[in-house]
């Protein structure tokens, strides 16, 4: 499993929830087992930055590579791009022996 992690911040605050319903959309590409778009609650004082993030789980990179192709990706790239000031992604593979805890 990719776990897919893209962080955002806006040019202008008065953006923030523009960019956020236009990441909405990218929920509607097939290909991810899971998918959500949150505003950042901002609890941590040092990463305040941040305004948007996408989460998303894809069984393989085939199927990241299918989404990435999907035309609302481009779409909805062309939609927010004005919109960010920052853009940072990560892709990580889960490791089988990942531990949850339950407490």
């Amino acid at each position: 499993m990719i776990r897919h992690i893209v962080f955002f911040s806006a040019k202008r605050q008065e953006d923030v929830e523009a960019m956020r319903a236009g990441l909405t959309a990218l929920g509607t590409i097939p290909h991810s087992s899971l998918f959500e778009v949150s505003l950042n609650s901002k609890v941590d004082p040092l990463s305040d930055e941040i305004d948007v993030v996408v989460y998303a789980e894809f069984p393989d990179e085939a199927a990241l590579a299918a989404y990435k192709a999907h035309p609302t990706y481009a779409e909805t790239t062309a939609t927010v791009r004005p919109l960010r000031e920052l853009r940072l992604s990560a892709d990580i593979v889960a490791a089988n022996d990942a531990v949850q805890r339950r407490d």
